[in-house]
C-alpha cells in the first residue's frame, strides 16, 4: 500500500494541535474533510491511529509511531519537490539565503558583474531555518550564522562577530559600557528554554517589554536598533562564526563559482 502524502500531512496536522478545529483551521479546510481523511487513513493502515473525545483527540501507540516518522517522510517529499524545482532552475538561476542582520549584496554585486546571465533571488532566513532551507532546497547558498544543524552542510569560514546583550535602556545594566556574563546572573535571557521566540521582531518587543534581556549578535542589534532600547558588549562570551554554506550533494558550477566570488567579497566587506 502506498502512504498518502495529503493523508499524512493532514494526519501530522491533527497530531500537533491535538484537535480537529484547530487542525482544520490551519490546513484551510473544513473539518468534516479533514475527519473523513483521517479516517480513510487509518481505515488504508488497518488500525486506530487516533483516540477521539469531544474535546480533543489523543495519539494511539500506532499513532504516536506514525507521528514520529511523519515529519521525516514530508520533509523529504518536500525536499524531493524542491529540488526538482531547484534543477528546473539549472545554471542561470541562484536563490541565496541570509541570516537576519547580514547582508550579503556584496558578494551578488560581484557575482552579478561576472555572472550577469545568472539571475539571484534573496530569501530572509529564521535562526531556525538557516541549515534546513539548504537542505530542502528552498534556497541554494546560504550567508549564515552558527549555531544551526550542520549535518549535510558544507561551510566556508568568512569571520566572526561579537555578541552583545540587548536590554531596555531603563535597566540598570544600561548605564554601563560593556558587560560580563557574571552581571547578567539572575536575569531573565530569552532564549529557546525561556521563551521560544519566532522571529528577531518578536523577541525585541519581549525586551522593551521588561520580559528579559535577548543575547544577540552584534549586527543584528544594530539593524534592528530600536528607541527604548541598548545593546551592550559581552566582552567574555564566544563569538558567532559566519559562514557561507551550501548543501554538500551540491555540485553546479555556477554554485561553486558563488562561494568563490562570494567568499572574497564578503571576507573583504567584514575585514
Amino acid at each position: 500500500m502506498d502512504l498518502d502524502l495529503r493523508k499524512l500531512r493532514y494526519f501530522a496536522a491533527v497530531a500537533e494541535h491535538g484537535h480537529f478545529g484547530r487542525a482544520a483551521g490551519r490546513l484551510h479546510i473544513a473539518q468534516p474533510v479533514l475527519s473523513r481523511q483521517i479516517r480513510a487513513l487509518e481505515q488504508e493502515l488497518g488500525c486506530a491511529l487516533l483516540e477521539r473525545t469531544t474535546r480533543s483527540v489523543r495519539l494511539t501507540a500506532a499513532g504516536e509511531q506514525l507521528h514520529k516518522d511523519a515529519s521525516g517522510v514530508l520533509a523529504a517529499a518536500r525536499a524531493a519537490t524542491l529540488r526538482v524545482h531547484s534543477a528546473a532552475r539549472g545554471a542561470h538561476r541562484l536563490v541565496v539565503g541570509f541570516a537576519p542582520g547580514l547582508s550579503v549584496s556584496a558578494a551578488v554585486r560581484a557575482f552579478t558583474q561576472a555572472h550577469p546571465g545568472v539571475e539571484i533571488e534573496l530569501r530572509r532566513l529564521n535562526w531556525y531555518e538557516q541549515a534546513e532551507a539548504l537542505r530542502d532546497g528552498r534556497a541554494d547558498i546560504g550567508y549564515l550564522r552558527r549555531p544551526f544543524d550542520g549535518d549535510g552542510i558544507r561551510t566556508v569560514p568568512i569571520s566572526s562577530e561579537p555578541k552583545v546583550a540587548c536590554l531596555p535602556a531603563t535597566h540598570p545594566l544600561a548605564s554601563r559600557r560593556r558587560l560580563v556574563q557574571a552581571d547578567l546572573d539572575g536575569e531573565t535571557i530569552l532564549n529557546a528554554e525561556a521563551r521560544r521566540t519566532a522571529t528577531i521582531e518578536e523577541k525585541f518587543e519581549l525586551v522593551a517589554a521588561g520580559r528579559g534581556i535577548a543575547l544577540v549578535p552584534r549586527s543584528v542589534a544594530r539593524y534592528y536598533s530600536r528607541p527604548g532600547l541598548v545593546h551592550r558588549p559581552l566582552t567574555d562570551a564566544e563569538p558567532f562564526e559566519i559562514c557561507l554554506a551550501v548543501a554538500e550533494d551540491r555540485h553546479q558550477q555556477h554554485l561553486r563559482d558563488f562561494l568563490t566570488v562570494a567568499a572574497e567579497a564578503l571576507a573583504d566587506r567584514r575585514a
